[in-house]
């Protein structure tokens, strides 16, 4: 409220939300009350009962709903708080980690124990990052449902059980490095985003690869060979089987299998990216949009526009991290 949104009206980016649906009683109740998606019949029956073609009303619903979203505004300031916190918490973490033995040796992490004293800043790490992320799996729910809701909700479920969990069972100096690895990515991500809203596409393009380069190499590469090497193997060699440490790895390795997701929609963004000169849309995006979205009033049933009618098989939202095109998650 204080900083980001004078940063972004200094940047002049758009405090306009998308456009609003022209009021109507009639289509109102509908869609407040029985349907946001009424079906071919509702829209035909409609369509007699307003004397509106099919496409008009297709229009008004597909307005209606992404009058609901929040505006290029909104979402700066959204992605400010997290660029933000992102890279305080990583520049912590580096700093807190450069100086701690487990860092370049990852068989220190279990050196010890589970005897391990928990040092000040180890506990503050901990708490700032389990504080942020039970923020991230309650908001999802006011915040808009897209595609992959489902997916995010499972990231934050299995992050905010992971956190406590290796608090609880005293893993902490793994569960450092697993926190700062994953930091990494998310600050370029916020980056981009905050520059795709800005219409600085070239700089948001850069910084999307430049995330998508960083996000396959720290979760597809140094994750499993650092990270799930040191608790699968070295760990089971340091300390012999406990009921914890198969606990810790099942929900270490679904971590990675949403990283192998995740990493699919990137690359395709990415060779989308390289392929056409500009990062392009993809299935996540938050406002819904077609090929007639500058037609905006309603027409009468005429024969032509039947037949126009006819040709529109709805309106298919698009859903990404960018508004015009990065791929997901905001995990």
């Amino acid at each position: 409220r204080f900083i980001a949104k004078p940063c972004a009206l200094g940047l002049k980016v758009q405090a306009n939300g998308p456009q609003k649906a022209q009021p109507n009683a009639i289509l109102e109740k509908v869609f407040t009350a029985i349907t946001k998606h009424p079906d071919e019949k509702r829209l035909e029956g409609l369509s007699k009962q307003l004397d509106w073609d099919v496409r008009s009303i297709q229009r008004w619903f597909r307005q209606r709903r992404n009058q609901e979203k929040p505006s290029t505004l909104t979402k700066f300031c959204e992605s400010m708080w997290r660029f933000t916190f992102y890279l305080y918490i990583f520049t912590y973490g580096v700093r807190f980690l450069k100086k701690a033995p487990w860092l370049w040796n990852t068989r220190q992490c279990w050196n010890g124990y589970p005897y391990q004293p928990l040092m000040p800043d180890l506990h503050y790490y901990y708490i700032v990052e389990l504080s942020f992320y039970w923020s991230l799996m309650f908001s999802q729910f006011i915040d808009i449902k897209r595609k992959d809701f489902g997916i995010m909700f499972t990231h934050h479920i299995v992050t905010v059980t992971l956190i406590t969990f290796s608090y609880v069972t005293n893993l902490t100096r793994v569960g450092t490095l697993t926190l700062c690895l994953h930091d990494a990515a998310d600050v370029v991500l916020e980056a981009a985003k905050m520059a795709n809203y800005c219409k600085c596409q070239k700089l948001s393009d850069l910084l999307f690869l430049t995330f998508a380069i960083v996000f396959i190499v720290s979760r597809l590469g140094i994750y499993p060979l650092w990270i799930l090497n040191t608790t699968l193997f070295e760990l089971y060699e340091a300390l012999g089987n406990f009921p914890a440490l198969w606990v810790f790895n099942v929900l270490l390795v679904i971590l990675q299998i949403l990283h192998w997701f995740w990493s699919y929609l990137i690359i395709k963004a990415a060779y989308k990216a390289i392929s056409k000169g500009k990062v392009a849309k993809d299935d996540r995006s938050d406002i819904e949009s077609s090929s007639d979205e500058e037609e905006t009033g309603p027409r009468s049933k005429t024969p032509h526009s039947t037949i126009t009618t006819n040709g529109t098989s709805g309106a298919n939202g698009t859903n990404g991290y960018l508004t015009g095109g990065t791929c997901s998650e905001e995990h």
